[in-house]
């Protein structure tokens, strides 16, 4: 993999117009020196510490990368195989569940607005938000380094507390029986907050039935 090449941005938030360096989109790969099969990583004895450092650092780069393709790759085949693209799904062994949580964040974050320097879930994390939201807490995230579940955090603190005197509007839900277990155990295995994941599959919901219509 190529070395970053870095660009600097301008984003306008809460406090005024702040600067802060980007990486710029790169290819990935993981090299010539290491042989990639479908449940294995061949590596030669021969390799150094700093070629096997580097290796891992791609490796997790591709990892995260991948729920960003999976997500527009089903953008694209909705949008250009409206009638199709479901059981060309249904033809692979990809939850169609888990595309459609993909693809509500590749929808709501395009390419130049995606912050290289953070991972998928952390762009998930803010998704629901109003999209001057998003870039301020995504900002605030690449100048503290702050890890998702941090991110996570402060973004349930600030809703507590009406977010400086913002206005909040709260809905309650009367579940019945083990829903809210339910619920939350599906919001954990897609890796989501339990409100992240419900406004997905509300959202998502809508989709099909207006694609249906």
């Amino acid at each position: 993999m190529s070395d970053n090449v870095y660009k600097t941005v301008k984003v306008t938030g809460r406090n005024g117009t702040v600067s802060t360096t980007r990486p710029a989109q790169e290819r990935l790969g993981v090299g010539s020196r290491a042989i990639t099969k479908r449940v294995t990583l061949a590596m030669p004895e021969s390799m150094t510490i700093d070629e096997w450092r580097n290796l891992g650092r791609q490796i997790h780069v591709i990892a995260d990368s991948s729920a960003w393709w999976l997500g527009d790759w089903l953008i694209f085949g909705q949008s250009n195989y409206p009638n199709r693209y479901k059981k060309a799904i249904a033809d692979t062994s990809l939850d169609y569940q888990t595309l459609r949580n993909y693809a509500w964040v590749a929808r709501r974050f395009t390419p130049e607005r995606r912050r290289a320097k953070l991972s998928f879930q952390h762009h998930a994390e803010v998704t629901s938000l109003p999209e001057a939201e998003q870039e301020r807490w995504l900002t605030q995230t690449e100048l503290h380094g702050w890890s998702r579940n941090e991110l996570r955090r402060r973004i349930r603190d600030s809703r507590e507390i009406g977010d400086g005197g913002k206005s909040v509007v709260r809905v309650q839900l009367d579940l019945m029986g083990q829903q809210k277990q339910r619920w939350q155990r599906a919001a954990e295995s897609a890796d989501q907050d339990l409100l992240a994941w419900m406004v997905a599959v509300l959202d998502g919901a809508a989709t099909a039935a207006v694609d249906a219509g």
